[in-house]
């Protein structure tokens, strides 16, 4: 991860475990769970909030009323609300998606879930992911939640990520192996 990458996350879990001890202390864990998803999707659908919210041309007084008018149009909860008019005040809103990854991890954990990212060369039939589904929560114990993305450049196979573990059964990843075998040979 790079340096600047990796200040925006600790940055981002700083806030993160603020807003979710507050809303743990006042019995807003769902609220927040809705929010964090509908923060999630406005996100990912308006451009217009991504370059507010990482653009450094927007004034901080720019930025907190616009934050400030999302909050109230979504109807956040109190202590996202408040965190979120904390970041703007403070001119972090970049961190805004690493916020929100901070605070599902946060959540799921508190729910006992674990979240594997899985990245295969095709996508996944319901029934295949149910089958990868049981067989992660068999080894770890834990209900476990797939995030899978698609990447043809692996060729076939999958990559798994769960934890501080990877599994690694694509093609492209076998091939590699077989190559620098074939250079450490002659």
């Amino acid at each position: 991860m790079s340096e600047p990458a990796s200040i925006s996350a600790a940055i981002a879990g700083r806030y993160a475990t603020a807003i979710f001890d507050l809303a743990k202390e006042l019995g807003l864990l769902p609220a927040l769970e809705v929010d964090v998803d509908a923060l999630s999707a406005a996100l990912a659908s308006s451009a217009e909030l991504r370059e507010m919210v990482a653009s450094p041309l927007y004034g901080r007084g720019e930025q907190a009323s616009a934050i400030a008018a999302v909050s109230r149009a979504m109807h956040l909860s109190v202590p996202v609300t408040n965190g979120l008019a904390l970041i703007a005040e403070k001119r972090r809103l970049f961190i805004l998606p690493q916020l929100l990854k901070a605070l599902s991890a946060l959540i799921a954990e508190a729910k006992g879930i674990e979240t594997a990212e899985v990245v295969s060369a095709a996508a996944l039939s319901d029934a295949q992911s149910a089958e990868l589904a049981a067989a992660l929560s068999a080894s770890t114990g834990k209900t476990v939640k797939l995030n899978v993305a698609i990447d043809d450049s692996l060729i076939g196979g999958m990559i798994v990520r769960l934890g501080s573990r990877m599994i690694d059964t694509s093609v492209r990843a076998k091939l590699a192996s077989l190559q620098n075998a074939m250079k450490e040979v002659g």
